[in-house]
């Protein structure tokens, strides 16, 4: 069988991973210029900070199973078990940033990145033609698409396949994070991490000690509602805006060089109860944090179920 991936987040990757087991030739599509959508990862001057998900938990016992390899071979640690209260729920995170464990997944797979899925359409012997937005088309059995629902229903438009408008209907929250490295340590509690920190900021995060970044940096992400309101301020207007408001959060210390990054489709608003949505006689499948929870474990597991939900 041969299987196309559009999305190589992580629900991409795992189902990649999941396939390629099971003996099918497979191939993944993304847009960006590396994988790991969410699991991103940037640096800036000597410091490392990761500017999508910050973290993650562990509650069910397949995203366990993937959890303890990467314990084992050092790719994960603890950062801590709680944000001002100890809840006795590890939150883990990427030893070498978040994005370094969409890089281990990726490793062995054929990822094309900066390639855009145009379209998804029925070939004539009854698989699909995978359209890129440069006019080549790739034909395959079977199709997963695990890019935001707003994407994926753009894409499976041409596809024939019947598409329940409920699922695809399901609206994002946006996020603008500041990226701040610092010339000494923030003030930021022992934790290392602030949730529902104040008006602006919905989290913050300190690379340092989460133990990824050899200098002082820090990961500030707006709230949902702030972002939506100042989604569209000028570049300047936006940096300067949120560098006042963490002053705050730094204690003594100063921002040496800071840079914005914006996500459209950063949350899921609501969650499809089941972990993937199947189409076009079992050959399509959509998977995806809007699914299986929006969060890491979420996509971990909706990913898997994608994969599953071909090979049964």
């Amino acid at each position: 069988m041969r299987v196309a991936i559009v999305g190589a987040g992580l629900a991409g990757l795992v189902a990649g991973r999941a396939l390629s087991s099971a003996g099918a030739t497979v191939a993944l599509f993304d847009k960006g210029r590396s994988p790991g959508g969410r699991l991103a990862t940037r640096r800036i001057g000597a410091a490392t900070l990761d500017h999508g998900a910050q973290f993650f938990t562990v509650r069910t016992p397949a995203f366990a199973a993937q959890v303890a390899d990467w314990e084992q071979r050092g790719l994960v640690g603890v950062w801590n078990h709680g944000f001002g209260q100890d809840d006795g729920h590890p939150r883990y995170v990427g030893t070498a940033g978040m994005n370094s464990l969409a890089k281990d997944l990726a490793r062995g797979q054929r990822v094309n990145c900066s390639t855009m899925v145009f379209a998804i359409r029925p070939a004539s012997d009854g698989g699909w033609d995978v359209v890129i937005d440069d006019g080549a088309t790739h034909r395959f059995d079977a199709v997963v698409v695990t890019c935001p629902l707003p994407q994926a229903f753009a894409l499976l438009i041409e596809s024939g396949a019947e598409l329940d408008e409920t699922v695809f209907r399901i609206d994002y929250d946006r996020t603008v994070a500041l990226l701040a490295r610092l010339d000494r340590p923030s003030a930021l509690p022992p934790s290392g991490g602030v949730q529902h920190a104040d008006d602006v900021f919905g989290f913050i995060g300190d690379n340092s000690s989460k133990g990824i970044s050899r200098e002082p940096a820090v990961t500030f992400h707006a709230t949902p509602e702030w972002s939506e309101t100042h989604w569209d301020d000028d570049h300047a207007t936006l940096l300067a805006t949120l560098r006042a408001a963490a002053e705050q959060w730094l204690g003594g210390a100063t921002i040496v060089e800071s840079q914005l990054k914006k996500w459209r489709l950063a949350m899921p608003r609501r969650i499809w109860p089941d972990p993937c949505w199947v189409t076009g006689g079992g050959r399509i499948v959509v998977a995806g944090d809007a699914f299986a929870g929006p969060r890491v474990e979420g996509a971990h597991n909706s990913g898997l179920a994608a994969a599953h939900a071909l090979l049964d």
